[in-house]
């Protein structure tokens, strides 16, 4: 899919945007985690899925347009990334462990492209919030390069957390609300799988 996988439904110009720094101001104990991974349907269903982890929103981020719609970001010129922030609870799982995932249920070693999904929008970034973050994902994507795990070199990269816009209505929770529809059943079911088979102790209860 080079353009938009879907037009049926107009984007919806939204507001409402979340700063690094006002996605700070949630609860104390919660963090955040900003990934990249190709369309963000597919990484959303993924990390809904994942134990310890709280609210995952669909956005924009990277790019240098104020409040983007879908349609802008599918024309590859504004220079955001679909992404997912995820708020998660440090107490239940870990950064390191979101980053485990992360690499398992997508491609990071082709370049603006994931499966079909060609363009920068659809790059493999991880977006840090701080230091800590930074060097960990330095860190584990050296283990990854290291062990020979891919054939190929991890082209994942790491940007600073930048303003992060929630997208349209019609994208949160996509999955949960649209299983048959057609790229959900031929692309993102896929990587739902991946990860129950990959990491069964991870999923939350109420969805074994």
């Amino acid at each position: 899919m080079t353009g938009c996988k879907l037009s049926a439904e107009p984007p919806v110009n939204g507001d409402a945007t979340l700063s690094s720094e006002e996605s700070q101001s949630s609860p104390q104990k919660e963090k955040i985690a900003t990934l990249a991974g190709g369309c963000f349907w597919c990484t959303e269903a993924v990390f809904e899925r994942m134990e310890g982890v709280g609210d995952v929103i669909s956005g924009y981020i990277g790019g240098e347009v104020a409040n983007p719609t879908y349609e802008q970001v599918c024309t590859k010129t504004t220079g955001h990334a679909e992404a997912i922030e995820i708020r998660y609870d440090p107490s239940k799982v870990k950064f390191e462990e979101l980053l485990e995932v992360f690499f398992k249920t997508h491609d990071p070693t082709t370049l603006n492209q994931q499966g079909a999904d060609k363009g920068p929008q659809y790059r493999s970034s991880i977006f840090y919030h701080d230091e800590e973050q930074r060097e960990a994902a330095e860190k584990y994507i050296k283990k990854l390069d290291d062990s020979g795990e891919f054939d190929r070199k991890i082209v994942t990269t790491l940007e600073k957390a930048t303003t992060f816009y929630p997208a349209e209505d019609y994208h949160q929770d996509f999955f949960r609300k649209n299983p048959n529809y057609g790229y959900c059943q031929a692309v993102v079911v896929n990587k739902v799988r991946k990860f129950n088979r990959n990491f069964g102790d991870k999923i939350k209860e109420d969805l074994k």
